[in-house]
């Protein structure tokens, strides 16, 4: 298979392209960082700026037989617009951008996060978001009083959205789409969400026993790019060593 990738220079997503390239497949990494040997073409890309995003599109030579949007931007204070163009808009536009250049029966898979799980419960500040035009970003953030944290979680409430919404349409033209959810995963930048969430996550770390690794969440977003996931369609599938789970055994008293 041919696959774009964003985000492949580091974390999950270079455990994800070493894994593709393991097994034969070839990979075109969207990045500002070089992903080193283990792709076989770079597209260098600010996904902070709109410009260098369309530039990078323009770049992608398909057709792909899968696109992986795993770039994204951890909760790091005074980065909320960046947090949000990077996580939400930028992955946008890149779905947008490469449907004319995936195959027929191809598998769009989105890196959100288990902190997007409300995004039902948030879905008006969502959905303002979904609509907004980037251009007016910063008064949103503002006039919201909306923080790293809020943005980084806002940003994965709009991917697992988008996912769900972009269901029907993408079937009409063959393909699929899915995203994935991970806890906290052991990769360089833990300590941003250790920092975040506080309190929330190191109850949830006690209860897993562990951060997940790069490796754990690579199988499910692989196999969600592959063929044998065909009848997956729209899902948020959520990879956290069952926090999820316990939590919610815990506040029904099971």
């Amino acid at each position: 298979m041919r696959i774009a990738l964003t985000g492949g220079a580091t974390g999950i997503g270079a455990e994800v392209a070493l894994r593709l390239k393991r097994d034969g497949h070839d990979v075109t990494a969207i990045d500002i960082s070089e992903p080193g040997g283990h792709v076989d073409r770079w597209i260098r890309a600010d996904l902070g700026d709109p410009d260098s995003v369309s530039e990078a599109i323009g770049a992608a030579n398909g057709p792909y037989d899968g696109l992986i949007n795993n770039a994204g931007m951890p909760p790091r204070d005074g980065q909320e617009e960046p947090i949000l163009k990077v996580n939400f808009f930028a992955l946008r536009s890149i779905v947008h951008g490469l449907l004319d250049k995936l195959t027929p029966g191809a598998a769009i898979v989105n890196t959100a996060s288990r902190a997007g799980a409300k995004w039902r419960d948030n879905i008006d500040e969502v959905r303002a978001l979904m609509a907004l035009d980037p251009v007016n970003l910063g008064g949103f953030i503002a006039n919201r009083g909306i923080d790293a944290t809020r943005a980084y979680c806002l940003s994965k409430e709009a991917v697992i959205a988008l996912t769900v919404a972009e269901t029907q349409r993408l079937a009409s033209r063959g393909l699929r789409m899915n995203s994935v959810s991970p806890a906290a995963v052991n990769t360089g930048i833990l300590p941003d969400f250790a920092k975040a969430f506080g309190d929330r996550m190191a109850r949830n770390l006690k209860r897993a026993g562990r951060a997940g690794t790069p490796a754990e969440v690579a199988d499910t977003i692989l196999f969600l790019a592959s063929p044998e996931s065909g009848w997956i369609r729209g899902q948020d599938i959520v990879v956290d060593g069952g926090m999820d789970a316990m939590g919610e055994s815990e506040s029904l008293g099971l």
